[in-house]
């Protein structure tokens, strides 16, 4: 079963080499690494045009759409069985698609969450009002969809193609989490979770996600649940 990767970029040359290589050592041995720079100006194109041997596509946005846009073209230039979004940013563990793949290979599921709140390994302590909002968001998008995750904001998510390819992501930016959910819900189809490790970063550290992001989730909760 091959795993396509899809990272999406922007501005994380501090990290985007690193991620490269886990994303390599990774124990899924047959795996396809989309890379998309959603048009960096820190120096991150130039840098992964120079690691051309670390990934297999590179795709360089024309104009800073945002994470959501990133990921649509990474998807048409994928080929794999499975997709898994991987962040640049060392949040999310590469070593860990292993245990995201498993309940897809047991046939159990054609969609897994990694969550941070199921109580398994390495957490970094930071932001309490962010884990209160993450909850707050996952509650009222599980009254909407009637299932019940415990982290519907991760951004460690694995599809089987013929599910993601049944989704067309709107979103640009970070409502593409609630969007998502909301339209796998309505596929009725077999979602999982599995407990994952989490290492967060600091705003100091590059951080990207604000309170606008969190007003512009609950908007899409309310809007892919309801109105679409």
């Amino acid at each position: 079963m091959k795993l396509s990767v899809i990272i999406p970029v922007f501005n994380e040359r501090a990290t985007i080499a690193e991620v490269l290589q886990a994303v390599r050592s990774s124990p899924v041995a047959d795996k396809e690494i989309i890379v998309v720079d959603d048009c960096s100006d820190d120096g991150s194109r130039e840098l992964l045009q120079g690691l051309r041997d670390q990934f297999d596509v590179l795709v360089l946005q024309e104009k800073n759409q945002g994470k959501g846009a990133a990921i649509r073209s990474g998807l048409r230039r994928s080929s794999g069985d499975v997709v898994i979004i991987q962040d640049a940013d060392l949040e999310y563990d590469p070593g860990e698609y292993e245990r995201m793949l498993q309940p897809i290979l047991k046939g159990k599921a054609d969609v897994v969450y990694g969550s941070r709140f199921l109580g398994s390994g390495a957490h970094r302590v930071l932001y309490f009002w962010h884990m209160v909002g993450n909850r707050f968001l996952t509650f009222l998008s599980n009254m909407l969809t009637n299932i019940n995750l415990t982290d519907m904001e991760t951004g460690f998510k694995m599809f089987k193609r013929e599910v993601i390819e049944r989704i067309t992501i709107e979103e640009n930016r970070f409502g593409i989490e609630p969007e998502i959910t909301a339209k796998v819900a309505k596929l009725k189809v077999p979602i999982y979770e599995v407990p994952i490790s989490y290492y967060g970063r600091t705003y100091a550290e590059g951080k990207k996600i604000n309170w606008q992001d969190g007003l512009r989730a609950l908007y899409a909760i309310f809007k892919y649940n309801l109105f679409r």
